[in-house]
């Protein structure tokens, strides 16, 4: 079975994860016969949001602990996970990945990213391992693999194309249900919310999404099976994972809170 890493960034599209979006990847996963392993940085929130008013309140957060609710508990700090302890990663959309993965919502161009999640990522990269990302997630890949000059889209947002494309993105435009791959990075993106009105729309582009990383990490497991999660995994006695004997996609961590993010503050967002 493959297993498949689902970044999550809180839970709720003003601060966290857009949960129609991650929960649509889930089925989509475990319909295609998947493992998601959810994981989040252990950090707090660079600001919480009611999503009744879309007010900033004042309270603080924790982002592994919002998006435990998602998972249902079982969620794994993202500095354990490593890119052979995958098959692939996917990122949902929602504020969370442009406000605590990064700050691009604010920043644009100039954004920082999270450094367990670059790590992760440029992990993911050398490893040849796919990577899926929804709706305002591949502003995200545009920075991390800003050198290497991904092709990924974000709807028909022009603005918002045009900063990725000054960090080194090629932007192409898609609808809801469409889906762009970039075959030499094993990148594939759909719009999600960013365009979509219905979560019919979402679900037909988080579909297409998850079997073409599907597909392409079932074809990298195949050409090189001793490099794969589950022979990573059945590697009794051996190598890293058999030191970490609770390291599984069912194991509850430690709802622990680590140090508040500095202070932001809150302008004009991007759409997300």
């Amino acid at each position: 079975m493959l297993r498949v890493g689902v970044i999550l960034s809180g839970a709720g599209v003003c601060d966290g994860s857009e949960i129609h979006e991650s929960v649509l990847t889930l089925l989509a996963l475990d319909q295609n016969g998947a493992q998601a392993v959810f994981m989040a940085p252990n950090k707090n929130q660079s600001e919480v949001v009611n999503h009744a008013n879309n007010a900033v309140s004042h309270e603080t957060r924790n982002v592994l602990t919002e998006s435990a609710r998602i998972a249902r508990g079982q969620i794994r700090d993202i500095r354990e996970i490593h890119a052979a302890d995958l098959d692939a990663v996917i990122l949902p959309g929602g504020y969370g990945a442009v406000k605590n993965l990064s700050d691009f919502c604010w920043s644009g161009e100039k954004c920082w990213v999270d450094g367990e999640v670059f790590r992760l990522l440029r992990e993911m990269l050398a490893a040849k391992k796919p990577i899926g990302a929804i709706c305002i997630a591949p502003a995200i890949l545009a920075k991390v693999f800003a050198t290497e000059g991904p092709k990924l889209t974000i709807g028909t947002d022009e603005k918002t194309a045009e900063v990725l494309q000054k960090m080194g993105a090629t932007h192409e435009a898609a609808q809801a249900d469409e889906i762009v791959v970039d075959e030499h990075l094993q990148i594939v993106s759909t719009p999600g919310y960013m365009l979509a009105t219905r979560i019919s729309e979402v679900q037909s582009g988080v579909d297409r999404m998850v079997e073409a990383v599907l597909r392409r990490a079932k074809k990298r497991a195949a050409e090189q099976p001793a490099d794969s999660a589950t022979a990573s995994i059945g590697r009794n006695g051996r190598g890293r994972r058999a030191q970490q004997p609770a390291d599984s996609a069912t194991a509850r961590v430690a709802m622990k809170s680590s140090r508040a993010t500095r202070p932001v503050t809150r302008k004009r967002p991007v759409r997300a």
